[in-house]
């Protein structure tokens, strides 16, 4: 595994996947008491396996573009903020919870849109803060709009040394004894097209792959394929089937979110989401107009663990906020002159 921050139990194999790792880990330490060493373990997952995602994991991933593309940025012409909290793996003592908070509007005078995203996400013994400022660039292509991104931003890793171990560790001096942190430079890139239809979106995140060796981590370059598609059944916008897709990978695994969500009346939403290998999700939500110009909506779903954590789990929890106000342009003052006064 190289250098380990944490170790627990039996050796890692990097070609195993981490999730099948916690399992065998699991199963052969059903001696110890299992919430008291999953913060342990947790931190060994993050440390050593590179399949392990590096970007914050949502289900409601349709109502957060912006933080894996900053191409996203003002497109819609509105100004939006969006926060989502995720509770992962209710049951764990060390289970992931996850905090994302962006906004973004445009810049109507130069084709472009600003952005900003902020998350905290806190693993076991791992606690990371990521901001990024984005910057599209806008230009009008047939129904829809083009926007080009890039992001810059810092990527901040603290470990702590509260875990346990099953074997004597005070000789390895691969094992930190102390808590430690350490903070770097990140930068992604981004395409994405929307019309009032559909939208797509090509991206990556962790451009430079910025290793944090105080910490034993490196930034993995990431890879994101969004898309999206609003469906008036039988041309009856009282009635919209919405499906979309995230696809994400490091380039040594790829995870796929698919889902369908039901709109009623602009209303309300029924869903569902099936993420591969890990967990079906249902979920609901609500918008409405506060006024003619802007759009509130709320949002729930909660995941059904379909990995081997399910008999560990009781599931996922995620709740999402959003509020969007249109930005309408002002008409340009026009000055005539009389001749009568000239």
């Amino acid at each position: 595994m190289g250098s380990n921050v944490c170790y627990i139990g039996p050796k890692f194999n990097e070609g195993l996947r981490w999730v099948d790792y916690l399992h065998t880990l699991i199963r052969t330490t059903k001696k110890v008491r299992m919430r008291r060493i999953f913060t342990a373990v947790i931190c060994l997952a993050i440390g050593g396996a590179s399949f392990a995602q590096q970007d914050p994991q949502f289900t409601q991933y349709m109502f957060d573009r912006l933080s894996v593309n900053p191409a996203v940025a003002g497109i819609s012409g509105e100004l939006c903020g969006t926060l989502l909290l995720r509770q992962q793996w209710t049951g764990f003592d060390g289970a992931p919870k996850t905090a994302l908070l962006n906004a973004s509007m445009p810049i109507n005078k130069i084709s472009s849109g600003v952005g900003i995203s902020v998350y905290l996400d806190k693993l076991g013994q791992q606690n990371s803060t990521f901001a990024r400022l984005h910057y599209s660039f806008h230009r009008k292509i047939g129904p829809g709009t083009l926007g080009i991104g890039i992001y810059l931003g810092a990527g901040s890793h603290a470990l702590g040394n509260d875990w346990l171990a099953r074997d004597p560790v005070a000789q390895d001096d691969a094992i930190s004894t102390a808590s430690t942190s350490q903070t770097g430079f990140d930068l992604g890139a981004g395409l994405y097209y929307q019309t009032p239809k559909f939208w797509v979106g090509i991206s990556s995140t962790h451009l430079p792959q910025t290793k944090l060796d105080d910490v034993s981590i490196k930034m993995v370059r990431h890879y994101f394929i969004q898309g999206g598609y609003d469906y008036a059944i039988k041309g009856n916008t009282k009635y919209v089937l919405q499906p979309s897709v995230l696809v994400k990978s490091d380039a040594t695994s790829t995870q796929f979110d698919i889902n369908a969500r039901f709109l009623y009346n602009n209303m309300v939403w029924l869903g569902v989401s099936y993420r591969t290998e890990d967990a079906i999700a249902p979920m609901v939500g609500y918008q409405m107009r506060p006024n003619e110009k802007s759009m509130l909506k709320i949002g729930y779903s909660y995941d059904v663990t379909t990995s081997k954590l399910k008999n560990y789990s009781s599931g996922s929890h995620e709740i999402m906020l959003n509020y969007c106000v249109l930005l309408v342009k002002k008409p340009d003052l026009q000055i005539y002159r009389n001749v009568r006064f000239l």
